[in-house]
């Protein structure tokens, strides 16, 4: 029997959170849009000063995630009519899918990667809006990051990682389940460490930490409740992969909070399918997610 390491959670993120941060612009754009005086124009600036973000964000803006009939045609006017936060949720989103490169095919591919994230993401918001939850954004962006811990431990720890894939191919187990078994932790742990580390609100990081384990929510249950049942429904749908093999168990405690109609299901469904193809398009920005 395999001895296990001793690692821990804040091992894992203590290099990658330097190694692999974020780029100085959200840094800055996180300031300006905190400090009282700070305009549109001031925020729109610093975004408009990443020329592929600033594409990145009209794509979006223009998708029919967000059905406006008129065309935004500038970060001003983004910033305007979507919000201030929510552009900054999304200018964080697109940060981190380029922070991670380079990661070895064998442990994930990252195009599919992503494209699994992505589903989890428009699923999140979609869910949230049948809550009738306020800043849908924070739920988009807490689903294409809930698997970025995934991402570390493929960083920090690949031999371990890859014999956790086998061994879940192999005997039908969830991953996520094999590597807290394993190390007494799981991705999703990882990735609220490093969400908070990088000093992302704790709106984001907290559900990223529970959506395999809804009931450790302490300041946002439900958020964590919409994004673990995303989580499912993305799996369900077998769009793109981060590692899991299987459908995870969707916890009946997360079906009784929510109180969704089943009747509701399919409708989801078409409605991840009609916006998946421009979303991956406008948060790839027609690059190869997988270099």
């Amino acid at each position: 029997m395999l001895r296990k390491p001793q690692l821990s959670v804040e091992h894992m993120v203590e290099d990658v959170s330097t190694i692999h941060s974020l780029p100085l612009f959200y840094s800055q754009l996180s300031e300006a849009i905190d400090h009282p005086r700070s305009s549109i124009g001031d925020i729109a600036k610093i975004i408009a000063e990443d020329q592929g973000l600033t594409a990145r964000i009209l794509k979006l803006a223009n998708s029919p995630l967000f059905g406006y009939f008129s065309k935004i045609d500038t970060i001003t006017q983004a910033v305007t009519i979507i919000g201030v936060l929510q552009v900054r949720d999304l200018a964080l989103a697109l940060s981190v899918m380029d922070v991670f490169r380079g990661i070895p095919g064998d442990l994930v591919n990252m195009e599919q990667f992503w494209k699994h994230s992505i589903a989890t993401g428009l699923a999140s918001r979609l869910l949230a809006t049948s809550q009738r939850e306020s800043n849908l954004e924070r739920f988009f962006v807490a689903g294409i990051l809930h698997d970025v811990g995934r991402l570390v431990m493929y960083v920090k720890i690949p031999e371990i990682c890859l014999e956790l894939l086998e061994q879940c191919r192999a005997t039908g187990s969830l991953l996520h389940r094999a590597e807290r078994e394993r190390l007494g932790f799981d991705h999703a742990e990882v990735g609220s460490a490093l969400l908070k580390r990088w000093k992302i609100p704790p709106r984001v990081a907290e559900p990223v930490g529970t959506h395999h384990d809804c009931s450790k929510g302490d300041q946002y249950p439900r958020e964590g409740a919409i994004l673990h049942f995303a989580d499912v429904i993305a799996h369900a749908l077998q769009i793109g992969n981060s590692g899991e093999v299987f459908v995870p168990e969707l916890d009946h405690g997360v079906w009784e909070r929510l109180q969704i109609s089943s009747f509701y299901l399919p409708t989801l469904v078409k409605q991840v399918d009609s916006t998946y193809e421009q979303t991956v398009s406008a948060l790839f920005g027609g690059e190869d997610a997988a270099r």
